[in-house]
């Protein structure tokens, strides 16, 4: 800016003359307020362009946030829909779980009136399953044992099986512990309520099964007397 201090209008207007001055000052003036004029033009283009697409962009987003918000109410809706239905499965389950247990309680106080060697101190087998595998002649098994008494005290013992059938036409019997590597310990059984015992064992080839022998041996204890429940069942497999 130090320049423009050094000019002295007295000694351009002498050495131009009054009316080349007038004229290079009126149009200094007019180039100042030409560029003055495009330079706003351009920065007023530029912002509404900016202006546009910033509108053009928070209309996107309203858009956008409507859709959102109309899915979150959605899913809210399927959510709360969902979870009653759960609601009520669940009260129907406990409903039939409830029936079930009542049931079974009646049917373990017939059987110990009518039947008294199918239970062991409350002790029931409820449930034998066996299924094929995929390797040959192996089979799995599992075995369901519940306790029907108000006061239990832990029900300790270990399970074996008999599968009966015919073998090159004669009758035959196999114990587990000639067709499976399973231990006294991997059949053992400590509970209060339930507990499900399962296993594989392999048959030779050619026998037939036809029914199978399931024990629970409860073991003589300090709490517990040996005894031993026994249910047999035809052979069907899942």
């Amino acid at each position: 800016m130090n320049w423009l201090a050094k000019i002295n209008l007295t000694v351009v207007i002498a050495r131009l003359g009054l009316f080349k001055s007038a004229l290079f000052l009126i149009g200094l003036i007019v180039i100042c307020l030409f560029t003055g004029y495009r330079f706003g033009n351009f920065y007023h283009n530029f912002q509404e362009t900016t202006l546009a697409q910033q509108k053009e962009r928070l209309e996107y987003l309203y858009k956008e946030q409507a859709l959102q918000i109309e899915r979150i109410n959605m899913l809210e809706v399927e959510l709360a829909v969902e979870q009653l239905a759960n609601k009520n499965a669940q009260m129907a389950l406990k409903q039939i779980a409830d029936e079930s247990f009542e049931v079974k309680k009646q049917l373990g106080f017939y059987e110990k009136v009518m039947a008294p060697e199918k239970g062991a101190n409350g002790l029931v087998i409820d449930n034998v399953t066996f299924s094929a595998s995929k390797s040959p002649e192996y089979y799995n098994f599992q075995v369901t044992l519940v306790q029907q008494k108000l006061k239990k005290r832990y029900a300790k013992g270990y399970v074996d099986l008999i599968v009966k059938g015919s073998f090159e036409g004669k009758p035959s019997q196999l114990k587990l512990s000639d067709i499976s590597d399973l231990t006294k310990k991997n059949l053992s059984f400590s509970f209060k309520y339930f507990q499900v015992i399962s296993g594989g064992f392999t048959l030779p080839n050619g026998f037939v099964a036809e029914e199978v022998q399931v024990s629970a041996i409860l073991t003589k204890s300090k709490w517990q007397k040996y005894q031993k429940l026994n249910k047999t069942l035809s052979w069907n497999l899942e």
